[in-house]
């Protein structure tokens, strides 16, 4: 697919982590959330919303988490009014199946894609799980992705697997915080080094990733940039392309 500006933008967005710390917060940066694409609507020619846009998504035969009842209305307009919009899991919510896809007509992304987009060469995923170490995680990546794992945990009652995936939740952003996580960690940026390693077999105008929760834009090569794009528990950041390149911006409204 390559998408083309048409004097529009092209927007990129990932970590909203809709449903934590607690309601009350949530909510508040949903209506954030809804603010910033009434702000955009206009411009888009697409939208990218790249992982961990809840802080927990199990989808059950019959069930879907409650709540987020305005974003996924909000966007579901924006795709009535023909904005395509490419949604990625993330480590929160990779256990997203088909329902945005069969009730919305967004497609669901569980690992990178390659896209063009007026003529540039882009990789983009969530970023969970890429490049070196990280060995533990990469290990419970598989036990949580397996599908006989995920059919024993669908037995659990919602009410009891939300709360538990919940509880998990908050503990590994606990964890992450005492590992100093949201600090820069030069030539040891895991996503960086990973982008630098596929530049070598192919060549990426820009890698976008979230995940990291610390807005980045770094050079792979000469003709090659490494774009992060924060989060909005705190930092309200995303990327834009337009005819003027790719560029980090924050939402104050």
């Amino acid at each position: 697919m390559n998408i083309q500006l048409n004097q529009k933008k092209v927007f990129f967005a990932s970590d909203f982590h809709l449903g934590a710390p607690d309601e009350t917060s949530s909510k508040q940066r949903e209506d954030k959330i809804i603010r910033w694409l009434s702000s955009i609507e206009n411009q888009a020619a697409a939208i990218f919303l790249v992982g961990d846009i809840f802080d927990f998504w199990f989808e059950y035969d019959k069930v879907i988490p409650k709540g987020f009842i305005k974003f996924i209305s909000k966007i579901s307009n924006l795709r009535d009014k023909g904005i395509p919009i490419f949604f990625f899991t993330g480590n929160h919510d990779l256990w997203m199946k088909d329902y945005f896809s069969q009730e919305l007509g967004i497609p669901i992304y569980h690992q990178p894609i390659e896209m063009t987009i007026e003529n540039k060469h882009f990789l983009i995923g969530h970023g969970d799980g890429l490049g070196p170490g990280d060995q533990t995680y990469k290990m419970l990546k598989k036990l949580f992705t397996n599908p006989f794992c995920k059919w024993l945990f669908k037995w659990l009652h919602p009410d009891i697997g939300i709360r538990i995936a919940h509880r998990w939740s908050s503990n590994s952003r606990l964890t992450n915080m005492g590992k100093n996580e949201d600090h820069f960690k030069g030539d040891d940026e895991w996503l960086w080094a990973y982008c630098k390693q596929i530049n070598q077999i192919k060549t990426v105008d820009y890698f976008i990733f979230g995940h990291r929760h610390l807005p980045l834009d770094l050079p792979v090569s000469d003709n090659s940039r490494y774009i992060n794009l924060g989060e909005w528990v705190s930092q309200f950041t995303y990327a834009v392309f337009d005819d003027d390149g790719l560029n980090l911006k924050k939402f104050e409204g």
